[in-house]
């Protein structure tokens, strides 16, 4: 059987030799198939109608190879989780649960994002090891929705479907993945992460990446300070500081203001703010950049004047 890894894993995992940054503290896996996803979404290169490499997610390059192989560089204990990626095909569950059944006995927390499967397949990954599920919601809007996630599950059943894995695993056991820069504003950007809080769910930020042979190859990522923006107002959402209908936006849904002052902000900000948020143990680093650049998630805690600059920076364009 094969299995895909992410290049960074794979250079951790010692299967392709190269420098890194950054290393994945989580093993960043995705399922094998000799084809596209079903799915049509705008931004992905897994797409049915794309034209990118198949062997990219995001930016992210994920080689193939031999699942013993995978396994054997596993048991060395370099990881402290699994996160396999999924496309959407014909037979996807139980090719996960194969996946699963192998990965057991590593005795790894294990993650999966996976499109809306039948509730009596989430008690079978539940019962082989996993622990979180993620949610590719992907767009934060939706009025944008159906344009973007040509896709088998409507914005209606992605929120159902959050609701059941928060039902069978536990509240905080949902991982919404919101994409940043598709085109929603920040009103509707915020509201989407108030709401997944609402329910018991987490959210898990992206900035949009684009990716030639996709639909949206010429789209532009969102401004770092856009994106710092919507990472300010998840955190604060996130940790009950302040609620999204607290914060400030003109009529074009831009966030004019967190409903706090700048010293007030300050105090109540940390560094976490910034960095990747996911599963324990997730960094996901260089995810939606290259490591020349300055990271929109930091895979490891920046240094505490950093967050200060970027608070004079907002309040200054205010």
């Amino acid at each position: 059987m094969l299995i895909r890894v992410s290049y960074g894993t794979a250079v951790a995992m010692e299967l392709i030799k190269a420098k890194m940054l950054a290393k994945p503290t989580t093993a960043y896996l995705m399922i094998y198939h000799n084809g596209r996803c079903i799915n049509n979404c705008a931004f992905c290169p897994q797409a049915r109608e794309s034209k990118a490499d198949l062997s990219k997610l995001s930016r992210i390059t994920w080689p193939v190879f031999e699942l013993k192989t995978v396994l054997e560089k596993l048991k060395e204990g370099r990881f402290s989780r699994i996160c396999l990626q999924t496309v959407d095909y014909e037979g996807l569950e139980e090719d996960v649960l194969t996946l699963l059944g192998a990965f057991y006995n590593l005795n790894l927390p294990i993650s999966v994002s996976i499109t809306p499967v039948d509730r009596e397949y989430l008690e079978k990954f539940r019962e082989l090891g996993v622990d979180y599920i993620g949610v590719g919601l992907d767009v934060a809007s939706k009025r944008l929705y159906r344009d973007i996630k040509d896709s088998l599950y409507s914005w209606n059943e992605m929120w159902d479907f959050a609701d059941e894995i928060i039902e069978i695993f536990g509240k905080g056991k949902a991982f919404v993945h919101l994409i940043i820069g598709l085109g929603e504003t920040d009103k509707e950007a915020i509201e989407t992460i108030q709401r997944a809080y609402d329910i018991g769910a987490e959210v898990s930020l992206f900035a949009f990446t684009p990716i030639k042979g996709t639909k949206l190859e010429n789209l532009k990522p969102p401004s770092l300070i856009r994106y710092r923006k919507i990472q300010i107002g998840h955190y604060l959402i996130k940790n009950r500081i302040k609620r999204a209908e607290e914060f400030e936006f003109d009529n074009d849904g831009s966030l004019l203001s967190f409903g706090m002052n700048k010293k007030e902000l300050m105090n109540v900000l940390s560094e976490m703010a910034v960095m990747t948020h996911g599963c324990p143990g997730c960094n996901r680093p260089y995810y939606n950049e290259k490591p020349s650049k300055e990271p929109y998630n930091f895979p490891i805690k920046p240094k505490k004047e950093y967050l200060t600059k970027v608070i004079e920076k907002i309040f200054g364009e205010a």
